[in-house]
């Protein structure tokens, strides 16, 4: 399917691993020119080598610390004229009300919550002044899935949620989408380590990790191209009058799915 997106100029945060990357590989199958955003520069130039290598489109890589004012700024202004944002960066840690303490929690908001809000004010303006524009958060299903030891995550990503549906309720005014995606568990290193560590604290032996993944649906956590896919097609215009709303691709874990 020809989603008509070539030519297109994409931003995407935290863009040198798992979904991230996934999503920079949708993008560029389908022609679009990329600016790819992360703190490790060495893995976002690789990956940009091998996108214009296959693809042969434009890409740009943005060494940033997303939970800096200064280079949130400097990320928006290199960027320039940005079609689609894709806000995918985040590493919020496991943990309940009494083990997180407050600078941890306000370390893991300024990237993730935060970070999403104050790059969506930058981009959104510029975006609304040339006329039209897709914004994707990539934002996890904990929002819906309430997890008291993951309580950082789901309060964060229930706020996101919220600031979603609030934006993108209105911004069709500004011929702008805003819209979100709810990953499940994903196949990423973050999600492997953590059933690792699952499975060490169950099992007493960490490489019985697959163990824990098999109670998911179909036995798996999705692929990142699973995730990907989605968000191409919520930024093309075959989703056109898609804004303000939250799509979950979990397996059916937040309908009461599972094993």
């Amino acid at each position: 399917m020809d989603l008509h997106l070539r030519g297109k100029r994409v931003l995407i945060t935290g863009a040198s691993k798992g979904i991230g990357a996934a999503a920079a590989e949708a993008f560029a199958e389908e022609g679009s020119h990329l600016h790819l955003a992360a703190r490790n520069a060495e893995a976002l130039e690789l990956l940009a080598r091998r996108l214009r290598d296959a693809h042969e489109v434009e890409v740009t890589v943005h060494a940033v610390d997303l939970r800096r004012p200064d280079d949130l700024a400097a990320l928006a202004e290199s960027a320039g004229k940005v079609d689609i944002l894709v806000n995918n960066a985040g590493d919020i840690p496991g943990g309940s009300l009494e083990t997180v303490d407050e600078a941890t929690w306000r370390h893991a908001w300024d990237l993730k919550v935060f970070g999403y809000i104050n790059l969506t004010r930058l981009i959104y303006a510029r975006m609304k002044r040339r006329g039209h524009g897709v914004i994707i958060n990539d934002i996890g299903s904990a929002g819906e899935r309430f997890d008291a030891n993951y309580i950082v995550g789901s309060a964060g990503n229930a706020a996101l949620m919220a600031f979603t549906r609030a934006l993108g309720g209105s911004s069709l005014n500004d011929n702008i989408r805003v819209v979100g995606i709810n990953p499940g568990p994903v196949a990423t290193d973050r999600v492997l380590a953590l059933s690792r560590r699952q499975a060490l604290a169950r099992f007493g032996d960490e490489n019985r990790y697959r163990e824990i993944l098999a109670g998911l649906p179909l036995g798996r956590p999705a692929k990142p191209r699973e995730i990907a896919d989605m968000m191409a097609f919520l930024a093309s215009e075959r989703s056109g009058y898609t804004s303000g709303v939250i799509i979950t691709i979990d397996g059916g874990l937040c309908a009461g799915g599972g094993r």
